[in-house]
C-alpha cells in the first residue's frame, strides 16, 4: 500500500519524496523516521480549504503531539496552520523555530507553573484551561506580569466515540476537562469570568482520536452550541471562539477507509451552523486540531531486520532494529500498521511472519503480515 509520493524508482527500491529507502537507511541509520514533506504540505491545504470554505471564520491548528519538531513548526507556519501544543518542550520548540506565538494555543491537564510563565513570556495567543486550580495559578500569574491571557475552558461533554478505550477523552469518566453533565464545566465557567487576569473567550473539547465515523463528530459540534446557549441565559457569557479538537482517523492499512475532509467539515458544519441557528447565537470562530490526519500518512519508519526465529507450526518472528522505543502504540492499545520490503516493495508474499521489535515483553510490531521472504540485513518499510 503505497502512500503520498511513495513509489517505485528505477533501481526497483522504495522512493519517498524523491528519496531512495535504501540510501536513506544506508546514510542516517535505523531506525530511521522519513517524513514525506509534500503530503503533510497536501493534507495542511485540503482540511484549510474544506473549512474555510464552508466556514470562512476558521482556523486550523495543528496538534504537535502527533509529531512536532522545528522543520514541522516551520511548515505548519508556512501553510498557515497554528499550533495545539501540550507541553513546556513543545513549546520551547515552536520558540526556537520561530513561530507565530498569536496562534499558538497552550493545552494540557495539569500544567506547571513554569510552563504558564513561558506562556505568558512567550506571548502566547490562547491557554486552554483544563480545571479551577489551573485558572487561580494563571491568574496570578498574569497578574505579577499585569496581562489579562485570553483562555478557553475545556469541556467533556459527555460523548464516548468508537475508538480504542485508551485514545477516548470527551466522556464524562476523563481526566481531561470539566464535565458538562455533572455542572463543573458551568461552575468552572462562571468561576473563570471572576477572575480578572483571564479573559474567557471560548470553550474547547476533544472526544478521542482515530475516529473514522463522523457521527460522534457532529454530535459534539451540537453539544457544544447548545452548551454555548446555556452559558449564555445563565452566566451570560456569550462564546466568541469554539475549538473543536480533532481526532478523525487515517489510513495506517489497506483495511481502514477515513473519512474525506470535505466530509469531515461537512459533519461539523453543518451541526454548527443548525445549532447556532436554533439558539440564535452569533456563530464562533471555529477550530480543529488535526494532528495525525496530518502526519499520519506521511510518516514512515525504516528498520533493518536482524534475527529470524521459527516457532514450528505456530510462527516466523522477523525481529528489526527498532520496537517500542521508536513506536509504543502496537504495544499501548494494539495499533495496525502494515510494512513493506523497501528493497523490491513490489515482490509477490511468500511467507506469512510477525515482526518483532528488539525489546522486551510485548514488543511486537505487527502480527501475521504478508512479505517476501526477507534476510538479515534487509530494510522493511
Amino acid at each position: 500500500m503505497f502512500l503520498g509520493t511513495q513509489r517505485v524508482n528505477e533501481a526497483g527500491h522504495l522512493e519517498i519524496g524523491g528519496c531512495d529507502a535504501l540510501a536513506l537507511a544506508r546514510e542516517f541509520g535505523t531506525p530511521l523516521y522519513v517524513l514525506d514533506e509534500e503530503t503533510v504540505r497536501r493534507k495542511c491545504r485540503a482540511l484549510r480549504a474544506a473549512y474555510e470554505k464552508r466556514y470562512p471564520s476558521s482556523l486550523m491548528l495543528f496538534a504537535a503531539k502527533a509529531l512536532i519538531n522545528m522543520a514541522v513548526c516551520r511548515i505548519m507556519d508556512e501553510e498557515g496552520m497554528g499550533l495545539d501544543l501540550s507541553s513546556g518542550g513543545e513549546l520551547y520548540t515552536a520558540l526556537r523555530a520561530g513561530f507565530p506565538m498569536e496562534r499558538i494555543y497552550l493545552h494540557g491537564n495539569n500544567k506547571a507553573a513554569w510552563e504558564l510563565e513561558l506562556a505568558l513570556e512567550a506571548g502566547v495567543g490562547r491557554v486552554v484551561l483544563d480545571n479551577e486550580r489551573e485558572m487561580e495559578l494563571l491568574n496570578a500569574l498574569a497578574a505579577r506580569r499585569g496581562v489579562a491571557q485570553p483562555v478557553l475552558l475545556r469541556v467533556a461533554p459527555g460523548i464516548k466515540p468508537q475508538t480504542h478505550s485508551y485514545i477516548s477523552t470527551g466522556q464524562i469518566d476523563t481526566k481531561f476537562g470539566l464535565g458538562i453533565s455533572t455542572g463543573c464545566a458551568e461552575r468552572g465557567l462562571a468561576k473563570a469570568m471572576t477572575l480578572p487576569n483571564l479573559q474567557v473567550v471560548g470553550l474547547h473539547c476533544h472526544i478521542g482520536s482515530n475516529i473514522m465515523g463522523l457521527d460522534s463528530f457532529e454530535m459534539a459540534a451540537r453539544m457544544m452550541i447548545r452548551f454555548a446557549a446555556h452559558l449564555r441565559d445563565t452566566v451570560g457569557v456569550v462564546i466568541e471562539e469554539l475549538d473543536l479538537g480533532g481526532g478523525v482517523g487515517v489510513r495506517y492499512t489497506a483495511d481502514d477507509q477515513p473519512p474525506s475532509p470535505e466530509d469531515y467539515a461537512e459533519a461539523v458544519i453543518t451541526g454548527v451552523h443548525e445549532e447556532v441557528e436554533k439558539a440564535r447565537l452569533p456563530h464562533p470562530k471555529l477550530l480543529q486540531e488535526p494532528g495525525r490526519a496530518i502526519t499520519g500518512e506521511a510518516g514512515t519508519t525504516l528498520y533493518t531486520v536482524g534475527t529470524i526465529k521459527d516457532v514450528p507450526g505456530i510462527r516466523r518472528y522477523v525481529s528489526v532494529d527498532g520496537g517500542m522505543s521508536d513506536n509504543p502504540r502496537p504495544a499501548l492499545y494494539q495499533a495496525r500498521y502494515s510494512a513493506l520490503a523497501a528493497g523490491d516493495p513490489l515482490a509477490p508474499a511468500a511467507e506469512v511472519v510477525t515482526i518483532a521489535g528488539k525489546h522486551c515483553e510485548c514488543d511486537n510490531l505487527i502480527f501475521d503480515l504478508a512479505l517476501p521472504a526477507v534476510q538479515p540485513g534487509d530494510v522493511l518499510a
